[in-house]
């Protein structure tokens, strides 16, 4: 056990967090629903290819013209 260790304590934002999801049992299927939508997506990777094979790589200090 650590010296440092506080037990019985718990954050204001923790307490929050748990209050919130007793109050509202369906938020954790809302939240993946939420995330479903926007973020997982499936990836073609052949595309991510020619984006990558088409990529033209920037110059260390863009603003300096050809001297």
């Amino acid at each position: 056990m650590s010296f440092f260790r506080r037990p019985d304590y718990r954050s204001d934002t923790t307490n929050f967090i748990n209050d919130l999801k007793k109050a509202n049992p369906e938020l954790d299927s809302q939240q993946q629903a939420g995330r479903a939508l926007l973020w997982d997506k499936n990836v073609n990777a052949e595309v991510w290819e020619d984006l990558r094979a088409g990529r033209v790589e920037q110059k260390p200090y863009v603003y300096q013209t050809k001297a």
